[in-house]
């Protein structure tokens, strides 16, 4: 008989472990109340890029004289809505025909949890109970909205409102500048909007590399994005079609709209983890071990809902080695999801990613590291492409060469990256990069000359 695999949840995390468990045999059942593909890839992360590179391309029109062309653009906001959802259709499309293909069942509904074996889908039409040997919790996150802020949809945005919102910005107010603010910064001002960005602490990006946010800041400023650092909002409200945010140092902006920027909280409410025995944190994430199991054995959660790093390609991982470990395929040597060894990328321009291990956490720890840093300027391609800003940095074990970990700031920086995100899973050294055979010219030989 088939193991059985209900599933809560059809994002990265849920939809991936629904394939591979399909493929590895399981007789699988996958609940989504809202998009199959994910609500957080689709509505945030996709449309978000996609609106991040009509603003690239924008600027880069406008820079192309330094190129020798003579070129003018202008932001057509009805077609760039068309453009973003013509995205998530084909991709919602396309998950759904693998699912399908695979042989996963999808029940569109609510699911929740009744038993420790036994999951509930509500469907609208009625309620369908679905029994399970293994259970897979992957529902996600929301945008978290504090309780001084009632967003509207149309002035005082969420990051799911804006995409793009109903009205361009002529003046934007971001709150907050960690990843996710960062990039409707750069979103925005790269589409035409004033933008102030309202930084709580003294940088953006607070847990980065204090040499990679510099660069992002010098980049913003250069665009005259103001940036109102030390400051924390504490009240928005709304006059009309003007929006005031008031900041917990007397400061104050006013602007045409403000999006809120501030993290996310777990989808763990009314999910039935109680009536499992499923333990929660107190911030509603489900603690997991290295298998990506809850306290009970056979109910495993990934994606958001784990308290893991919160992104798709983390999620999808987990939804892989949950699948092949609840098939039983872990009973033989393999890797763990090793999260410290998760590459990352932020979408701004330029470019951001890191891996591994960074430069102020090795000092923290007091552990030697070798840094090697190369400027873009000194890159052929880079000149050609009329586009130096940046550079490549590079973390290894100075007695061993092993590469430990690296920051990549620059056009590209999220392709590149995977050589280092490489280097670093497996243990490589500096001197495995160099002796690479690269092609000339290209944005990566900088990597090779980092490693030198």
């Amino acid at each position: 008989m088939a193991v059985k695999v209900a599933i809560i949840g059809a994002g990265p995390a849920g939809n991936t472990a629904a394939t591979v468990a399909s493929t590895l045999g399981a007789e699988v059942t996958l609940v989504e109340r809202d998009l199959v593909g994910g609500a957080a890839h689709l509505w945030d992360c996709i449309p978000s890029k996609a609106m991040i590179a009509t603003g690239a391309k924008l600027r880069g029109l406008r820079r192309a004289r330094t190129l020798g062309l003579d070129a003018e653009g202008s932001l057509d906001v009805e077609a760039l809505r068309e453009h973003v959802a013509s995205i998530e259709a084909r991709l919602h499309a396309a998950t759904m025909q693998l699912l399908e293909s695979q042989g996963v069942r999808i029940i569109s509904g609510t699911g929740r949890l009744k038993g420790p074996h036994e999951i509930v889908a509500d469907t609208g039409a009625g309620l369908e109970e679905i029994d399970a040997d293994f259970i897979v919790l992957a529902t996600g996150s929301r945008p978290r909205i504090p309780d001084w802020v009632e967003p509207d949809g149309e002035r005082v945005l969420t990051t799911r409102d804006a995409y793009p919102p109903k009205e361009m910005p002529s003046h934007l107010v971001v709150v907050g500048s960690g990843v996710t603010g960062v990039e409707f910064t750069n979103m925005f001002s790269s589409l035409g909007s004033e933008v102030t960005l309202v930084v709580s602490r003294q940088q953006v990006l607070p847990i980065k590399d204090p040499e990679v946010a510099a660069a992002l800041e010098e980049e913003f400023i250069r665009r005259g994005v103001v940036l109102l650092k030390g400051a924390r909002a504490t009240e928005i409200r709304r006059e009309g079609d003007t929006v005031h945010v008031a900041c917990d140092d007397g400061r104050h902006v006013e602007g045409s709209h403000v999006v809120l920027a501030i993290g996310s909280v777990p989808n763990s409410e009314h999910l039935g983890l109680e009536d499992a025995g499923v333990e929660v944190d107190a911030a509603g994430y489900v603690p997991i071990d290295r298998h990506c199991q809850s306290n009970i054995s056979h109910i495993y959660a990934a994606g958001d809902l784990s308290g893991k790093l919160p992104l798709s390609s983390v999620g999808a991982m987990q939804g892989r080695k949950i699948a092949e470990h609840l098939m039983g395929l872990h009973n033989r040597p393999h890797r763990h999801v090793d999260y410290d060894k998760a590459a990352s990328a932020i979408f701004t321009v330029p470019e951001i990613a890191d891996v591994g291990l960074a430069e102020a956490e090795a000092f923290a720890l007091g552990r030697k590291i070798r840094v090697t840093k190369v400027p873009f300027s000194a890159n052929a391609r880079a000149l050609i492409d009329g586009d130096s800003r940046g550079f490549v940095k590079i973390l290894s074990d100075p007695a061993t060469g092993v590469v430990l970990g690296g920051s990549i700031v620059g056009r590209n920086a999220a392709e590149l990256i995977s050589v280092l995100a490489v280097a670093v899973a497996n243990d490589l050294k500096v001197d495995d990069i160099v002796d690479s055979l690269l092609v000339h010219p290209a944005l990566a030989e900088s990597l090779a000359d980092a490693a030198s």
